[in-house]
């Protein structure tokens, strides 16, 4: 999760993520910056190395349950 009014679009986000899923917006906030956001958030794995490397402390990782990982949990 991006807070995307505090983010400058420096992009050491996005360069940092091995796996892709982060881009910046066309878009711009308040700002006029174009802040990151998840392009592909289904290929997210999880690492933090966004939020690690993030030098404003904008980004924060979190695991999401869904129901899929409910059913194989019970199983």
């Amino acid at each position: 999760m991006v807070d995307t009014e505090k983010c400058k679009g420096c992009e050491v986000c996005v360069v940092s993520c091995p796996v892709g899923v982060i881009a910046l917006a066309q878009e711009v906030n308040s700002k006029g910056y174009r802040y990151a956001y998840m392009r592909l958030p289904d290929a997210c794995t999880g690492c933090a190395s966004c939020a690690l490397v993030c030098p404003d402390s904008v980004i924060t990782v979190y695991k999401v349950k869904n129901a899929a990982n409910e059913k194989m949990v019970k199983s």
